[in-house]
């Protein structure tokens, strides 16, 4: 007996000895600091933000197709009946959800880049505007932080102006993708959606357009600043149409964001590229960033490369109901050159030299 309660004991004492080695062990263990935690959540903030993007839309549709071949399939049934007597809100001013623009998690996607925003001239609230952005780069992050979210201050900087941002009607034919694109402050980019925003809302507007669109995805690229603008003349028709005063905006960096593999004008694979670009409305990029796990590792995430979006001087443009190509290429030519100085001003101060110029296509 005396021996099982010496056994006994000394495994007792075993144990209390393991957990405490155990608890050292733990307590060796370097803690991550508020850095580290900060880093996480600004690269999950991306991340959410990269996969919406990318395949909530494709996945939204997919998971409807498959319920409707289970016991669930009233859930699609009903979905789609909402989407047909909801159609056509995204063209109506879509619906705007203040709470989702002043989520936490876009400060976070703020400081992972960081973006920052830069008035140089006042917007009043008694007019409306439509900004020009540029570059297009590859998924448009300065367009999407500064005017959708609020991380960047941008009702602060400018009182009294509502900002939307357009992006490919497309995107609102998907389920539970438009919600989400609505939410924002995303609309489609038609002359129908843009000119309600115009003159249906009152004053205190101002719908950003990134007017080069996908063909100048095709040549995002660090290094390079070249901009699909000469042709593209609706904006400023649109502007005239409804006396909205035009304001270019440049986002310094946008081009850093990404590794683009470039195909050569005339090459087979660029042939490819502007056939998909026509009939589906955007470009199929090869293109990538950096990895999940490490900034040295391939990936789908963008680098972390400061943004630097700068909103220029509104040009002002009369109001003309049927506005001639005469008067529509003199405010397109008034609206680039307001760009051009734009960019020259401040080139140098947001990571480019002096010789660097804005090549206009």
């Amino acid at each position: 007996m005396k021996t099982i309660i010496a056994a006994c004991s000394q495994n007792l004492s075993g144990s209390r000895a393991s957990i405490q080695t155990a608890l050292r062990t733990l307590l060796a263990v370097p803690w991550p600091s508020q850095r580290d935690v900060r880093s996480a959540l600004q690269l999950l903030a991306v991340l959410q933000w990269v996969l919406s993007f990318l395949l909530l839309g494709t996945v939204s549709l997919l998971l409807l197709i498959y319920l409707l071949f289970t016991g669930l399939w009233l859930v699609p049934v009903l979905y789609l009946a909402w989407i047909i007597f909801d159609w056509d809100t995204p063209e109506k001013g879509g619906r705007r959800l203040p709470c989702l623009r002043r989520w936490t998690v876009w400060k976070h996607f703020r400081d992972y880049f960081p973006v920052k925003l830069v008035k140089t001239h006042d917007l009043s609230p008694s007019r409306n505007y439509i900004i020009g952005s540029h570059p297009h780069g590859i998924l448009c992050v300065g367009a999407f932080c500064n005017f959708i979210t609020g991380s960047t201050g941008f009702e602060e900087l400018f009182p009294g102006i509502r900002s939307f941002l357009t992006t490919l009607a497309g995107n609102f034919r998907l389920p539970v993708f438009r919600e989400y694109l609505m939410s924002g402050g995303l609309c489609p980019v038609t002359r129908r959606a843009i000119g309600y925003l115009l003159s249906q809302k009152g004053t205190g507007n101002a719908v950003a357009i990134v007017i080069g669109g996908a063909a100048e995805s095709l040549s995002c690229r660090p290094g390079v600043t070249t901009l699909i603008l000469k042709n593209r003349k609706g904006f400023v028709r649109m502007a005239l149409r409804h006396g909205a005063f035009l304001v270019p905006s440049f986002s310094f960096g946008e081009n850093d964001l990404f590794r683009q593999v470039v195909f050569e004008e005339g090459s087979w694979m660029r042939s490819i590229q502007r056939r998909f670009q026509k009939m589906m409305g955007f470009a199929p990029c090869l293109f990538y960033g950096r990895g999940l796990t490490s900034g040295q590792s391939c990936g789908f995430l963008p680098y972390s490369r400061p943004i630097t979006t700068v909103v220029g001087e509104p040009v002002a443009v009369p109001k003309v109901e049927n506005p001639s190509r005469e008067l529509v290429d003199r405010y397109h030519e008034l609206y680039i050159r307001a760009l051009l100085k734009l960019f020259n001003e401040n080139k140098t101060k947001y990571g480019l030299s002096e010789s660097d110029e804005l090549h206009i296509l």
